[in-house]
């Protein structure tokens, strides 16, 4: 079976989750960005859980830039690789405050250029917070769900994006990235994928299930 049409995945995609979003809780584009950073490698469940009582201790950049570095890795400690954790949370809080006033920068180039913040956390703030389509979201979920569609043949994040870029139409990108992320981290597992009550059951090809 050959890969399906990108039209067919959009329309099974809107039926299954009409309102999709990324599932972590944020008020501010900086909250929104501390948390992504704090979501890799972690669940969205446990950074909710951490980021309840942070955000109250540090509310915006400035706090963050101002902790002391020992406590602000404490309060992250149950997110996994918490000093690397902290050590980017700040970094990347004290270059907003010293490059754009405390206020999170609204391209992917100057995303980019903070400490610790990668494309992907990139993509997500732009399209999370500002709705802006500048690239697809690529994580763990998008990069097997694209796999097992045949979107994509690469398992670099970086070409990965380029190809779902070029099918993908740019006025859906910011939908796609979280829908494919919630069918793969709920129907497309990683192990045992629930193929038989899938929206995509009957045009994916199932590579590598």
């Amino acid at each position: 079976m050959s890969a399906p049409e990108v039209t067919d995945i959009l329309d099974r995609l809107r039926g299954q989750y009409p309102t999709a979003a990324y599932e972590l809780n944020w008020s501010t584009p900086v909250q929104m960005l501390v948390a992504t950073i704090l979501a890799a490698q972690c669940t969205d469940e446990r950074v909710n859980k951490v980021t309840e009582t942070l955000f109250v201790t540090y509310p915006d950049a400035q706090a963050f830039a101002n902790a002391d570095r020992e406590e602000l890795e404490q309060a992250l400690r149950p997110t996994g690789t918490f000093r690397q954790k902290a050590k980017s949370v700040q970094g990347a809080c004290q270059a907003l405050v010293e490059r754009y006033g405390g206020d999170v920068p609204r391209t992917v180039g100057e995303l980019t250029s903070l400490p610790g913040v990668a494309r992907k956390t990139a993509n997500v703030v732009l399209a999370t917070c500002f709705d802006l389509a500048e690239g697809v979201i690529v994580d763990t979920h998008v990069r097997r769900v694209s796999q097992r569609m045949g979107l994509t043949t690469q398992t670099k994040p970086p070409k990965i994006e380029r190809d779902l870029m070029a099918s993908v139409p740019q006025s859906e990108w910011t939908y796609f990235g979280p829908a494919m992320v919630l069918l793969g981290r709920y129907v497309c597992t990683a192990k045992k994928p629930a193929c038989d009550t899938c929206a995509m059951r009957d045009i994916c090809p199932k590579i590598g299930v």
